[in-house]
């Protein structure tokens, strides 16, 4: 697998993002803060008056918000709407969707920007991929269950088990092992979900429901977004996904299927991501070697029940065979 290369923008591109940090939009973050605000205030006063909402609506925009203070937090991980990381983490801290601390999806996402290493199994946390070796020393039934998660309707109702079963034996090894810096982060995220809970209780809100028919869905809606958002290619450029999303969810998702110009520009806010790519759109298309996909019903079509060929990386070195 290649190691990667430097890469370089046009110089008409560079001074056109330099011209868009410049505006007062850009500047002053107000589309994030306002983002912000939004998710907050609705998460809250949905669950005040969703007995006057009703119990399925309510839900149905708990859903929705939950899956959008997720991409909230990726923004605030990337250094908006603010460049002091520890206020932003504040922001982001609050486990609406109740299972990831901040602090590791944080340090797990800024690892799998290292674009050289993108799809690597044992190097990217967020890959899918698995090396060769370790996939033919998989059981036939762990091949099947990889094989249905990488199905489109697999992503979306096996997925979010599979990666909180994951989650939940890295924090019973963390510790194990004594882990301090994790272990923090875990009782830190305890004592917010005590909060979250605690207000789920004030609000009258069943937990139970909340964390089946709430959390849950939310988590399956982010794996919309990740579906085959990276493939393996020798070329770093062509691992990440130009997908021409429908308005909702380019909103709900923050421009993250814009996903190669985010790669390439992980510091631009979400709001620039559609401008920059509209603006040189053959361009960047020839850039992610045409790695594109005309919306997320294009993968609907193609991978409901078919799985997509993400198992034993085609690249990775055979370091431990």
């Amino acid at each position: 697998m290649a190691k990667g290369r430097p890469v370089y923008l046009h110089q008409q591109q560079r001074d056109f993002i330099h011209q868009l940090s410049r505006s007062w939009v850009w500047r002053s973050e107000l589309p994030t803060w306002g983002v912000i605000i939004a998710v907050y205030s609705g998460w809250f006063a949905t669950l005040a008056w969703w007995k006057m909402l009703e119990l399925l609506p309510a839900t149905v925009l708990l859903v929705v918000l939950t899956s959008w203070y997720m991409s909230v937090q990726h923004e605030l991980i990337h250094g908006h709407p603010t460049r002091v990381a520890w206020f932003n983490q504040l922001l982001g801290i609050l486990p609406l969707a109740l299972w990831y601390p901040y602090g590791l999806y944080r340090d797990s996402h800024l690892a799998h920007h290292r674009s050289h290493l993108l799809t690597l199994p044992e190097d990217d946390p967020e890959s899918y991929y698995f090396s060769p070796h370790r996939w033919q020393h998989l059981s036939g039934w762990r091949q099947t269950v990889i094989h249905l998660r990488n199905t489109f309707i697999g992503r979306l109702l096996l997925s979010p088990l599979l990666d909180i079963g994951q989650l939940l034996a890295g924090m019973v090894r963390a510790f194990r092992q004594r882990q301090g810096k994790t272990i923090t982060m875990w009782i830190v995220h305890m004592a917010l979900l005590a909060v979250v809970f605690t207000w789920l209780a004030c609000c009258d809100f069943p937990a139970l429901w909340y964390v089946l028919m709430v959390s849950y869905p939310a988590l399956a809606i982010t794996k919309i977004r990740s579906f085959l958002e990276h493939q393996a290619a020798d070329d770093p450029l062509a691992r990440s996904v130009i997908n021409e999303a429908a308005l909702p969810w380019r909103i709900l998702f923050l421009n993250l299927n814009y996903h190669a110009i985010h790669h390439d520009l992980p510091g631009v806010p979400w709001y620039g991501l559609r401008t920059i790519y509209l603006r040189d759109r053959a361009a960047w298309q020839q850039r992610n070697r045409g790695f594109l996909v005309r919306g997320y019903s294009e993968w609907l079509r193609r991978f409901l029940f078919s799985p997509v060929d993400v198992n034993a990386h085609p690249g990775f070195p055979q370091r431990d065979e």
